[in-house]
């Protein structure tokens, strides 16, 4: 482990932090994990997948804190409401996280991986953001939606992401005392965000 070096990304949705993140995993020539940890996670425990899915960071969070429920169809209704439950399945994952990060280096989107590796000595942590223009686009784009539906989406999935991060961290989603680094994707745009990072993340590890 000493000589890993963890990126953790938080992002907008449509800022493209997923996007950034593939690259620069590729340049790096290190693993990329997003909802492949679902995946991981689900055969670490022997739950199904959909399991995982629907406590996912898009499951509905307060942004003061808390659970909104928890249903399923492959749970029973009140045993899917427990918190011990939920709390749970985050700790199979966070295991996963913390497993794959002392075995190598590698990018993490997403999931409080910022949090529960604020022990590792070498984790990046950063929040991608864009213009309100071009999450829209993307959205868009990747989506097929209309420009109405994509910014409902970007409201909601953005507001989802900031009450799974801050009831699981004690952290705010976005903030910059939450980060090593907040950097807005509209300004340089995908490939220079890109490798604005990987020289920050030089200089970063450098000094760890």
């Amino acid at each position: 482990m000493k000589d890993n070096f963890i990126i953790n990304i938080g992002r907008q949705l449509g800022s493209g932090g997923r996007q950034i993140g593939r690259l620069l995993a590729k340049r790096l020539d290190i693993a990329f994990y997003d909802k492949e940890l679902i995946t991981l996670a689900s055969k670490q425990s022997g739950l199904a997948k959909e399991v995982f899915e629907k406590a996912d960071e898009k499951k509905r969070f307060t942004l003061t804190g808390g659970l909104l429920g928890l249903k399923t169809s492959v749970l029973d209704e009140d045993f899917s409401n427990n918190y011990l439950w939920n709390e749970m399945l985050f700790k199979i994952q966070s295991d996963v996280i913390r497993d794959l990060a002392h075995e190598k280096s590698c990018i993490f989107v997403g999931r409080c991986a910022d949090y529960i590796l604020r022990d590792h000595p070498r984790a990046l942590n950063v929040f991608i953001s864009a213009e309100e223009g071009d999450r829209i686009k993307r959205v868009m784009d990747y989506y097929e939606l209309t420009e109405k539906k994509a910014l409902e989406l970007i409201g909601k999935t953005d507001k989802k992401r900031a009450g799974y991060y801050n009831y699981y961290s004690n952290k705010q989603w976005g903030a910059a005392e939450s980060y090593h680094l907040c950097i807005n994707s509209s300004v340089l745009g995908i490939e220079a965000t890109t490798g604005f990072i990987e020289s920050f993340l030089h200089e970063f590890t450098t000094c760890r």
